[in-house]
This record gives structure tokens, sequence and C-alpha cells, in this order.
């Protein structure tokens, strides 16, 4: 995929245009250098208490657009569902181009925790806080699913301390948050290796998937010890055991076969539309790497704790700005 790294003039925000768009250029050559570490051995995971004081979160920000409810049939023609409550969008955003699909890796927690002298753990409630208003602001904007990296395969290596907190707070967040699941109509989804996780958060996320299994207002994907390269590989295999066992024919394998052997075949739309990076890394890092092959790219230099709405319209607005082809070529 050949792209061209991107400064916004607002907040320094960077992102790759996609091939064939007006490109602006860096200031300074970016070599993206792909992670070649090796996942370790299985680890158990205890619950070990991460001594730290009671800290408070950021300020809750404020929507800057008024919400208001839909009530005629006429509103399902822009890609909302009747009785949905949305936003008028801000100026230069228009509904008929609002991405269907966003994926997020949520990077920068541990960072904003050290800039203020605290400990990690500060950083990922912080981090919890940040996901709860995105996942709000999409389902005013219409959007159909969300996809977060909330773990990844590779980050088993951190700090067990560290890793401890985070398997106590993703149960945490599960329970405290299905009312909101099913008030605003939110179905949860989580993919990834699911045997290195607690035996009581398999639970949790069991009965937070079957609970929420009906709801339609937004998908929220958690990616949870989750490794695109594995999604791959298990797919493969999958597909060669049904070659194997005479299912399949090697011609019947196709792009269609293998997205249906993808852990995201969860969703009725795996291939997200855009992808939002946060913290100034510019690289995928092991994320839905089949799944994000023709999507639009968008990274931004502010850490996930201080992502607002304000940062997301402004992706949506240099997302509604690509030229989508998809392989092909605009000959107007």
């Amino acid at each position: 995929m050949e792209t061209e790294a991107v400064f916004s003039s607002s907040s320094r925000l960077t992102h790759f245009k996609a091939p064939g768009s007006s490109p602006l250029k860096s200031p300074d050559p970016i070599t993206i250098t792909p992670n070649l570490r090796r996942p370790p051995p299985p680890m158990f995971i205890t619950t070990t208490t991460l001594p730290h004081p009671a800290l408070p979160l950021p300020p809750r920000r404020a929507s800057r657009f008024p919400i208001k409810n839909l009530s005629s049939t006429a509103s399902t023609a822009a890609g909302v569902a009747d009785g949905r409550q949305v936003v008028e969008l801000p100026a230069g955003l228009r509904r008929e181009m609002i991405p269907r699909h966003v994926a997020v890796i949520m990077d920068g927690n541990v960072r904003w925790a050290r800039k203020r002298g605290l400990v990690a753990a500060a950083g990922h409630e912080a981090g919890a806080r940040a996901l709860k208003e995105m996942v709000e602001s999409c389902i005013r904007f219409g959007i159909r699913v969300l996809s977060v990296f909330a773990f990844s395969y590779d980050n088993w290596i951190r700090p067990k301390v560290e890793v401890d907190f985070l398997m106590r707070l993703f149960e945490k967040e599960i329970q405290a948050q299905m009312g909101t699941f099913m008030r605003e109509g939110i179905r949860i989804s989580v993919i990834g290796d699911s045997s290195k996780l607690s035996p009581s958060l398999r639970g949790f996320i069991a009965q937070a998937v079957e609970t929420t299994k009906d709801n339609k207002r937004l998908q929220l994907i958690v990616a949870l010890s989750y490794s695109g390269k594995y999604d791959i590989i298990q797919a493969c295999k999958s597909i060669a055991q049904k070659a194997k066992a005479g299912i399949i024919e090697p011609e019947d394998i196709d792009e269609t076969l293998i997205e249906q052997e993808l852990e995201t075949k969860c969703t009725e739309f795996p291939y997200p539309d855009l992808l939002i990076r946060t913290s100034g890394e510019l690289r995928v890092s092991n994320f839905l790497l089949w799944q994000l092959a023709y999507t639009e790219m968008f990274f931004v230099s502010r850490l996930w704790p201080d992502f607002g709405e304000d940062d997301f319209v402004e992706a949506l607005r240099s997302y509604q700005l690509r030229d989508r082809r998809f392989g092909g070529r605009d000959d107007s």
C-alpha cells in the first residue's frame, strides 16, 4: 500500500492519504518499522492488587453538537434507524458519507499518566473514559460499527502488575456498562485469543455477548488479546481442515471464503472505512491486517485519554475528503 504521511494544521495531526489524493509532504522522512517481536509463552494471570491512590479522571467533555430525535422514516434514507438520537452534524460533514465502520488503536494511556506524574493504572482508567465518550459520539453520528484495539496479544510481555490491572479493568467495565449497552442498543463482540484470559473474564465476556446479541444501534467490537497475524493463520488452518475433509476444493478458496473465517465474521461490515490511531505512532501494530486493505488512515499526535469529540470530527472531515477508488481510476 503506497501512502503519504500528512500533518494536520490544527493540532499537529498526522494521517496517511490514499493514493491519488492531494498530498502534503511531511517535513521529515518517516520510516515505519514492523514489530518483529514474537509473543512469549503463555503466562498465568493472578489478581495482584496495583496500589495507587484514587485519582480523578479528565473532566467530561460536553458535545458541541445538539442532539435531536428522529421521528420520521425519511431519516432512515440517510442511514439512521427510526427513533435513533443523532446530532445535527457540524459544518463540512455529510451524513451520507459518514463511515459505517470506524476502527481505533487507542494508544498513549501510559504516556498520558507519566506526563502527569501518575501511575499507569490512572492512564488506563482515563482511557476507558475516553472510549465511553467515543461510543456516545458514534451513536449520535450514526456510525454502525466501532472496533477498538483494547489489548494486543503482543502486550502480554508488559509488566505483570499492569496486565493484571487491565484484566480487572475489563471485568469492571463490562459489568458497569451492561445497563448502558442494553439501554442504548449496543451490541458487544470480542475478538482475540480468549485462552489466555482468566475464567472470570471469559465468563463476563460470554454473558455480555449473549445478552447484547440482538442490539442493533451500534456494534462495539473489542479486540482483546488479538493478533492480526494469528487471525489470518487461524483462518487458513480452518480452510485447510475443510479442504482436507473434502468440504471444499482448493479452487473454492477466495477472498470471500477467507473473510468468512476471520474473527470479524461477527459483523455485517468487517472492513473498517476509517482507522484512527492516537499518540503519534505511525503503524497498525498487528491490528486487523487483512481487513485494513483499503481502509483510510488517520494518525493523530494527541494521546488517547485526551482524544475528544472535536478530534473525532476532524478525523471524519478528513475521511470525507478522501477519494476512495479501491484500485480504480477517476478519469473525470
